[in-house]
Protein backbone atom coordinates (compact mmCIF):
# COMPACT_ATOMS: atom_id res chain seq x y z
CA UNK A 1 0.00 0.00 0.00
CA UNK A 2 0.98 3.54 -0.40
CA UNK A 3 -0.87 5.50 2.07
CA UNK A 4 -0.95 9.08 3.33
CA UNK A 5 -2.85 11.05 6.12
CA UNK A 6 -4.98 12.46 3.75
CA UNK A 7 -5.67 9.33 1.31
CA UNK A 8 -6.58 6.88 4.21
CA UNK A 9 -8.84 9.98 5.92
CA UNK A 10 -10.82 10.10 2.33
CA UNK A 11 -11.13 6.66 1.88
CA UNK A 12 -12.16 5.76 6.09
CA UNK A 13 -14.56 8.69 5.01
CA UNK A 14 -15.95 6.95 1.75
CA UNK A 15 -16.18 3.58 2.90
CA UNK A 16 -17.65 5.23 6.39
CA UNK A 17 -20.47 7.32 5.09
CA UNK A 18 -20.88 4.78 1.20
CA UNK A 19 -21.60 1.63 3.13
CA UNK A 20 -25.08 2.95 4.84
CA UNK A 21 -26.14 4.94 2.16
CA UNK A 22 -26.14 1.64 -0.23
CA UNK A 23 -27.19 -0.24 2.57
CA UNK A 24 -30.36 2.00 2.46
CA UNK A 25 -30.40 2.37 -1.24
CA UNK A 26 -30.69 -1.57 -2.43
CA UNK A 27 -32.80 -2.07 0.72
CA UNK A 28 -35.40 0.18 0.64
CA UNK A 29 -35.04 2.45 -2.66
CA UNK A 30 -33.75 0.07 -5.49
CA UNK A 31 -34.54 -3.15 -3.58
CA UNK A 32 -31.90 -5.75 -4.49
CA UNK A 33 -32.06 -9.72 -3.70
CA UNK A 34 -30.04 -9.78 -1.16
CA UNK A 35 -28.98 -6.94 1.32
CA UNK A 36 -27.30 -6.98 5.30
CA UNK A 37 -27.79 -4.03 7.54
CA UNK A 38 -25.37 -5.83 10.11
CA UNK A 39 -22.28 -6.68 7.06
CA UNK A 40 -22.67 -2.79 6.13
CA UNK A 41 -22.25 -1.80 9.25
CA UNK A 42 -19.52 -3.82 9.99
CA UNK A 43 -17.69 -2.80 6.77
CA UNK A 44 -18.61 1.35 8.04
CA UNK A 45 -16.97 0.36 11.06
CA UNK A 46 -13.77 -0.55 8.94
CA UNK A 47 -13.61 2.65 7.44
CA UNK A 48 -14.05 4.75 10.51
CA UNK A 49 -10.83 2.57 11.77
CA UNK A 50 -8.87 4.06 8.89
CA UNK A 51 -9.69 7.42 10.06
CA UNK A 52 -8.50 7.19 13.66
CA UNK A 53 -4.84 9.27 15.08
CA UNK A 54 -3.57 6.53 15.58
CA UNK A 55 -3.50 4.64 12.29
CA UNK A 56 -3.47 8.06 10.70
CA UNK A 57 -0.35 8.95 12.73
CA UNK A 58 1.59 6.22 12.68
CA UNK A 59 2.35 5.39 9.19
CA UNK A 60 5.66 4.35 9.00
CA UNK A 61 5.04 1.04 11.28
CA UNK A 62 4.55 -2.55 9.90
CA UNK A 63 1.51 -3.13 12.25
CA UNK A 64 -0.57 0.44 10.75
CA UNK A 65 0.37 -0.70 7.22
CA UNK A 66 -0.80 -4.38 7.34
CA UNK A 67 -3.85 -3.24 9.25
CA UNK A 68 -4.86 -0.36 6.08
CA UNK A 69 -3.65 -3.77 3.75
CA UNK A 70 -5.70 -5.83 5.51
CA UNK A 71 -8.67 -3.38 5.84
CA UNK A 72 -8.90 -2.60 2.04
CA UNK A 73 -8.71 -6.22 1.65
CA UNK A 74 -11.70 -6.94 3.24
CA UNK A 75 -13.55 -3.76 2.22
CA UNK A 76 -12.90 -4.33 -1.86
CA UNK A 77 -12.57 -7.52 -3.45
CA UNK A 78 -13.88 -10.24 -0.29
CA UNK A 79 -16.91 -7.99 0.19
CA UNK A 80 -17.74 -7.32 -3.13
CA UNK A 81 -17.01 -10.57 -4.43
CA UNK A 82 -19.68 -11.71 -1.57
CA UNK A 83 -22.35 -9.44 -2.60
CA UNK A 84 -21.78 -10.26 -6.15
CA UNK A 85 -22.26 -13.80 -5.27
CA UNK A 86 -25.14 -13.63 -2.97
CA UNK A 87 -27.20 -11.49 -5.19
CA UNK A 88 -26.63 -14.11 -8.05
CA UNK A 89 -24.83 -11.75 -10.25
CA UNK A 90 -27.10 -9.20 -11.97
CA UNK A 91 -26.29 -5.63 -13.44
CA UNK A 92 -25.41 -3.63 -10.20
CA UNK A 93 -23.28 -6.01 -8.63
CA UNK A 94 -21.37 -7.01 -11.83
CA UNK A 95 -20.51 -3.20 -12.14
CA UNK A 96 -19.68 -2.94 -8.82
CA UNK A 97 -17.10 -5.62 -8.64
CA UNK A 98 -15.88 -3.96 -11.85
CA UNK A 99 -15.64 -0.91 -10.73
CA UNK A 100 -14.01 -2.36 -7.01
CA UNK A 101 -11.04 -4.24 -9.35
CA UNK A 102 -10.23 -0.94 -11.37
CA UNK A 103 -10.48 1.00 -7.55
CA UNK A 104 -8.03 -1.27 -6.34
CA UNK A 105 -5.97 -1.38 -8.95
CA UNK A 106 -5.64 2.18 -8.41
CA UNK A 107 -4.90 2.78 -4.83
CA UNK A 108 -1.89 0.32 -4.22
CA UNK A 109 0.73 -1.86 -6.79
CA UNK A 110 -0.58 -3.71 -9.07
CA UNK A 111 1.05 -6.91 -7.71
CA UNK A 112 -0.48 -6.59 -4.54
CA UNK A 113 -4.04 -6.16 -6.04
CA UNK A 114 -4.07 -8.63 -8.55
CA UNK A 115 -3.22 -11.23 -5.37
CA UNK A 116 -5.79 -9.35 -3.34
CA UNK A 117 -8.57 -9.40 -6.16
CA UNK A 118 -7.73 -13.64 -6.56
CA UNK A 119 -7.74 -14.52 -2.81
CA UNK A 120 -10.55 -12.14 -2.15
CA UNK A 121 -13.21 -13.71 -4.87
CA UNK A 122 -11.87 -17.36 -3.34
CA UNK A 123 -12.40 -16.28 -0.22
CA UNK A 124 -15.92 -15.52 -0.91
CA UNK A 125 -16.85 -18.26 -2.45
CA UNK A 126 -15.65 -20.27 -0.03
CA UNK A 127 -17.73 -18.55 2.60
CA UNK A 128 -20.66 -18.35 0.15
CA UNK A 129 -20.65 -22.29 -0.24
CA UNK A 130 -20.38 -22.89 3.72
CA UNK A 131 -22.87 -20.40 4.51
CA UNK A 132 -25.06 -19.58 2.30
CA UNK A 133 -25.72 -23.37 0.72
CA UNK A 134 -30.14 -22.28 -0.35
CA UNK A 135 -28.64 -19.50 -2.56
CA UNK A 136 -28.39 -20.46 -5.65
CA UNK A 137 -24.90 -20.73 -8.08
CA UNK A 138 -23.47 -18.60 -10.48
CA UNK A 139 -23.88 -20.88 -13.63
CA UNK A 140 -25.34 -20.40 -17.19
CA UNK A 141 -24.85 -18.24 -20.03
CA UNK A 142 -25.50 -15.26 -18.21
CA UNK A 143 -23.07 -15.66 -15.73
CA UNK A 144 -20.65 -16.64 -18.74
CA UNK A 145 -20.87 -13.13 -19.86
CA UNK A 146 -20.41 -11.66 -16.38
CA UNK A 147 -17.21 -13.70 -16.67
CA UNK A 148 -15.79 -12.49 -19.37
CA UNK A 149 -16.88 -8.45 -18.41
CA UNK A 150 -14.99 -8.82 -15.45
CA UNK A 151 -12.22 -10.99 -16.94
CA UNK A 152 -11.61 -7.98 -19.07
CA UNK A 153 -12.65 -5.18 -16.44
CA UNK A 154 -9.28 -6.94 -14.30
CA UNK A 155 -7.51 -7.49 -17.80
CA UNK A 156 -7.86 -3.28 -17.97
CA UNK A 157 -6.94 -2.40 -14.58
CA UNK A 158 -3.59 -4.92 -14.83
CA UNK A 159 -2.82 -3.24 -17.93
CA UNK A 160 -3.21 0.18 -16.84
CA UNK A 161 -1.18 -0.80 -13.86
CA UNK A 162 1.76 -1.94 -15.53
CA UNK A 163 1.53 0.73 -17.95
CA UNK A 164 1.35 3.39 -15.41
CA UNK A 165 4.56 1.73 -13.03
CA UNK A 166 6.55 1.77 -16.63
CA UNK A 167 6.28 4.90 -17.62
CA UNK A 168 7.06 6.19 -13.66
CA UNK A 169 10.14 3.91 -13.77
CA UNK A 170 10.95 5.40 -17.43
CA UNK A 171 10.16 9.35 -16.19
CA UNK A 172 12.70 8.66 -12.95
CA UNK A 173 15.20 7.22 -15.60
CA UNK A 174 15.68 10.21 -17.63
CA UNK A 175 15.46 12.07 -14.39
CA UNK A 176 18.14 10.56 -12.85
CA UNK A 177 20.01 10.48 -16.31
CA UNK A 178 19.86 14.43 -16.33
CA UNK A 179 21.16 14.67 -12.73
CA UNK A 180 24.05 12.84 -13.71
CA UNK A 181 25.15 14.63 -16.72
CA UNK A 182 24.13 18.13 -14.33
CA UNK A 183 26.60 16.81 -11.15
CA UNK A 184 29.22 16.08 -13.81
CA UNK A 185 29.30 19.05 -15.62
CA UNK A 186 29.62 21.05 -12.30
CA UNK A 187 33.09 19.52 -12.20
CA UNK A 188 34.36 22.14 -15.07
CA UNK A 189 34.49 25.10 -12.84
CA UNK A 190 35.25 23.31 -10.00
CA UNK A 191 38.49 22.71 -11.66
CA UNK A 192 38.91 26.28 -12.49
CA UNK A 193 38.66 27.03 -8.69
CA UNK A 194 40.90 24.27 -7.61
CA UNK A 195 43.67 25.57 -10.12
CA UNK A 196 42.84 29.36 -8.94
CA UNK A 197 43.92 27.80 -5.63
CA UNK A 198 47.17 26.29 -6.58
CA UNK A 199 47.98 29.73 -8.16
CA UNK A 200 47.47 31.54 -4.77
CA UNK A 201 49.56 28.71 -3.29
CA UNK A 202 52.42 29.20 -5.22
CA UNK A 203 52.30 33.11 -5.29
CA UNK A 204 52.58 32.51 -1.27
CA UNK A 205 55.60 30.20 -1.77
CA UNK A 206 57.01 33.32 -4.23
CA UNK A 207 56.30 35.86 -2.01
CA UNK A 208 56.38 34.49 1.56
CA UNK A 209 57.47 37.92 3.18
CA UNK A 210 54.30 39.78 1.82
CA UNK A 211 51.94 41.24 4.23
CA UNK A 212 49.15 39.65 2.48
CA UNK A 213 50.77 36.19 2.48
CA UNK A 214 49.13 34.80 5.46
CA UNK A 215 45.60 35.45 4.29
CA UNK A 216 46.34 34.18 1.01
CA UNK A 217 47.50 31.22 1.92
CA UNK A 218 44.26 30.67 4.49
CA UNK A 219 42.13 31.67 1.36
CA UNK A 220 43.82 28.85 -0.87
CA UNK A 221 43.36 25.96 1.85
CA UNK A 222 39.32 27.55 2.13
CA UNK A 223 38.99 27.46 -1.77
CA UNK A 224 40.74 23.67 -1.73
CA UNK A 225 38.71 22.62 0.45
CA UNK A 226 35.20 23.84 -1.25
CA UNK A 227 36.26 21.86 -4.36
CA UNK A 228 37.17 18.51 -1.71
CA UNK A 229 33.98 19.26 -0.26
CA UNK A 230 31.69 19.78 -3.61
CA UNK A 231 33.71 17.02 -5.59
CA UNK A 232 32.56 14.68 -2.37
CA UNK A 233 28.93 16.28 -3.22
CA UNK A 234 28.84 15.48 -6.81
CA UNK A 235 30.07 11.95 -6.33
CA UNK A 236 27.40 11.10 -3.92
CA UNK A 237 25.00 12.55 -6.31
CA UNK A 238 26.27 10.75 -8.68
CA UNK A 239 26.06 7.81 -7.20
CA UNK A 240 22.62 8.30 -6.05
CA UNK A 241 21.19 9.20 -9.50
CA UNK A 242 22.06 5.18 -10.47
CA UNK A 243 19.37 4.16 -8.23
CA UNK A 244 18.25 2.14 -11.02
CA UNK A 245 21.23 0.43 -11.96
CA UNK A 246 22.57 -0.63 -9.41
CA UNK A 247 24.84 -4.05 -9.53
CA UNK A 248 24.36 -6.47 -6.85
CA UNK A 249 28.25 -7.50 -5.34
CA UNK A 250 29.03 -9.71 -2.48
CA UNK A 251 31.84 -8.28 -1.30
CA UNK A 252 33.25 -8.90 2.31
CA UNK A 253 32.74 -5.80 4.24
CA UNK A 254 33.72 -5.57 7.56
CA UNK A 255 31.49 -2.96 9.48
CA UNK A 256 33.98 -1.20 11.65
CA UNK A 257 36.90 -1.17 9.21
CA UNK A 258 33.97 0.19 6.87
CA UNK A 259 32.48 3.07 9.21
CA UNK A 260 35.81 4.25 10.32
CA UNK A 261 37.01 4.70 6.68
CA UNK A 262 34.10 6.75 5.88
CA UNK A 263 34.22 8.83 9.16
CA UNK A 264 37.83 9.29 8.33
CA UNK A 265 37.46 10.51 5.14
CA UNK A 266 33.96 12.52 5.11
CA UNK A 267 34.94 16.01 3.88
CA UNK A 268 33.74 17.90 7.56
CA UNK A 269 32.75 21.66 6.74
CA UNK A 270 34.23 22.44 10.19
CA UNK A 271 35.88 20.51 12.80
CA UNK A 272 33.30 20.82 15.23
CA UNK A 273 31.14 19.17 13.08
CA UNK A 274 34.02 16.87 12.48
CA UNK A 275 34.22 16.12 16.58
CA UNK A 276 30.47 15.91 17.30
CA UNK A 277 30.86 12.28 15.77
CA UNK A 278 31.43 9.47 18.01
CA UNK A 279 31.55 6.10 17.33
CA UNK A 280 30.55 3.25 19.30
CA UNK A 281 32.04 0.07 18.51
CA UNK A 282 30.13 -3.00 20.24
CA UNK A 283 30.92 -6.14 18.44
CA UNK A 284 32.37 -6.01 14.72
CA UNK A 285 30.79 -8.26 11.76
CA UNK A 286 31.56 -9.19 8.33
CA UNK A 287 28.33 -8.76 5.52
CA UNK A 288 28.27 -8.92 1.97
CA UNK A 289 27.54 -6.22 -0.33
CA UNK A 290 29.99 -3.08 -2.07
CA UNK A 291 32.31 -1.42 -0.32
CA UNK A 292 31.90 2.02 -2.15
CA UNK A 293 28.01 1.44 -2.16
CA UNK A 294 27.39 0.90 1.25
CA UNK A 295 30.12 3.65 1.76
CA UNK A 296 27.86 6.33 0.23
CA UNK A 297 24.84 4.85 2.26
CA UNK A 298 26.85 6.13 5.34
CA UNK A 299 27.75 8.92 3.68
CA UNK A 300 24.16 9.89 3.02
CA UNK A 301 22.84 9.47 6.46
CA UNK A 302 26.06 11.44 7.70
CA UNK A 303 24.97 14.60 5.50
CA UNK A 304 21.36 14.34 6.56
CA UNK A 305 22.73 14.02 10.21
CA UNK A 306 24.79 17.01 9.96
CA UNK A 307 21.71 19.16 7.69
CA UNK A 308 19.04 18.12 10.50
CA UNK A 309 21.88 19.36 13.39
CA UNK A 310 22.49 22.58 11.08
CA UNK A 311 18.63 23.08 11.14
CA UNK A 312 18.86 22.77 15.16
CA UNK A 313 20.95 25.23 15.64
CA UNK A 314 22.99 22.93 17.14
CA UNK A 315 26.69 23.73 19.18
CA UNK A 316 27.54 20.15 17.62
CA UNK A 317 28.60 18.38 21.40
CA UNK A 318 30.75 15.18 21.30
CA UNK A 319 27.98 12.47 20.54
CA UNK A 320 25.34 14.79 18.97
CA UNK A 321 26.65 12.21 15.89
CA UNK A 322 26.48 8.56 17.06
CA UNK A 323 27.49 6.09 14.78
CA UNK A 324 26.59 2.49 16.72
CA UNK A 325 27.85 -1.11 15.26
CA UNK A 326 26.93 -4.47 16.97
CA UNK A 327 25.00 -7.54 16.88
CA UNK A 328 21.23 -8.17 18.09
CA UNK A 329 19.65 -12.03 17.30
CA UNK A 330 22.49 -12.83 14.97
CA UNK A 331 22.02 -9.76 12.69
CA UNK A 332 24.50 -7.08 12.32
CA UNK A 333 23.21 -3.57 13.42
CA UNK A 334 24.47 -0.42 12.04
CA UNK A 335 22.57 2.75 13.60
CA UNK A 336 23.17 6.39 12.97
CA UNK A 337 21.23 8.50 15.34
CA UNK A 338 21.53 12.39 15.79
CA UNK A 339 20.26 14.92 18.14
CA UNK A 340 18.40 17.78 14.93
CA UNK A 341 15.42 18.54 14.14
CA UNK A 342 13.93 15.07 13.21
CA UNK A 343 10.82 14.52 11.50
CA UNK A 344 7.49 13.93 12.21
CA UNK A 345 5.84 10.54 11.86
CA UNK A 346 3.61 11.04 8.79
CA UNK A 347 6.70 11.96 6.91
CA UNK A 348 8.78 8.92 8.13
CA UNK A 349 6.54 6.19 5.67
CA UNK A 350 7.73 8.83 2.73
CA UNK A 351 11.38 9.32 2.62
CA UNK A 352 12.80 6.17 1.28
CA UNK A 353 10.82 6.88 -2.01
CA UNK A 354 12.48 8.73 -4.59
CA UNK A 355 12.16 12.27 -5.21
CA UNK A 356 10.32 12.74 -1.66
CA UNK A 357 12.45 15.51 0.35
CA UNK A 358 11.72 16.20 3.67
CA UNK A 359 14.54 19.21 3.41
CA UNK A 360 12.12 21.07 1.41
CA UNK A 361 13.60 22.99 -1.33
CA UNK A 362 17.25 21.86 -0.77
CA UNK A 363 16.77 18.26 -1.08
CA UNK A 364 16.56 15.81 -3.87
CA UNK A 365 14.79 12.99 -2.26
CA UNK A 366 17.20 10.05 -3.48
CA UNK A 367 19.86 9.97 -0.73
CA UNK A 368 17.75 7.71 1.35
CA UNK A 369 15.75 5.83 -1.68
CA UNK A 370 19.03 4.94 -2.58
CA UNK A 371 19.98 3.59 1.02
CA UNK A 372 17.24 1.12 1.00
CA UNK A 373 18.05 0.03 -1.87
CA UNK A 374 21.97 -1.16 -1.19
CA UNK A 375 20.54 -2.25 2.16
CA UNK A 376 18.16 -4.05 0.79
CA UNK A 377 20.38 -5.13 -1.83
CA UNK A 378 22.79 -6.90 0.84
CA UNK A 379 19.54 -8.79 2.49
CA UNK A 380 19.04 -6.07 4.81
CA UNK A 381 16.63 -3.56 6.32
CA UNK A 382 16.98 0.44 7.06
CA UNK A 383 14.04 1.59 9.51
CA UNK A 384 13.74 5.38 10.55
CA UNK A 385 12.49 6.39 14.20
CA UNK A 386 12.30 9.76 14.57
CA UNK A 387 10.32 12.78 16.53
CA UNK A 388 10.07 16.39 15.72
CA UNK A 389 12.73 18.67 17.48
CA UNK A 390 14.01 15.73 18.94
CA UNK A 391 16.42 13.92 16.47
CA UNK A 392 16.47 10.69 13.96
CA UNK A 393 17.65 7.45 14.68
CA UNK A 394 18.26 4.93 11.68
CA UNK A 395 18.77 1.23 11.99
CA UNK A 396 20.19 -1.00 9.45
CA UNK A 397 20.32 -4.26 10.19
CA UNK A 398 21.97 -6.89 7.95
CA UNK A 399 22.84 -10.91 7.72
CA UNK A 400 25.86 -11.85 9.16
CA UNK A 401 28.22 -13.29 6.30
CA UNK A 402 29.33 -17.09 6.75
CA UNK A 403 32.78 -17.85 7.45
Amino acid sequence: MHPSPWRLRLLGLALFVGHPLFGWIWSSWLVQPYETLWLRGLMSVLGLVLMLPPVVRDLSSRATRALVTVITWVELPLFFSWMYLCNAGGTVWLASVCAVILIYHHLTDWRIATAGTLSGALVAWGLFRWLMPEHPILIGSENAVDAVVISFSWACALLLGLSSANLRRQQLAHTLTTMAIMAHELRTPLSTAALIGDALQLEVQRHPDHPRAPQLDKLAGRLHALVRNMHHQIDTQIANAKLLQLPRHSDAVSAVTLINDVVAAYPFPSSRQRDCVKVLIHHDFVFRSSITQFSQVLDNLIKNALHSLTAADSRYPLGALRIEVGLLKERGRIVVADDGMGMDAALQSKIFKPFFSSDRGTGHGLGLAFCQQVVQSAGGSIQVKSEYAVGAIFTIELPVAGG
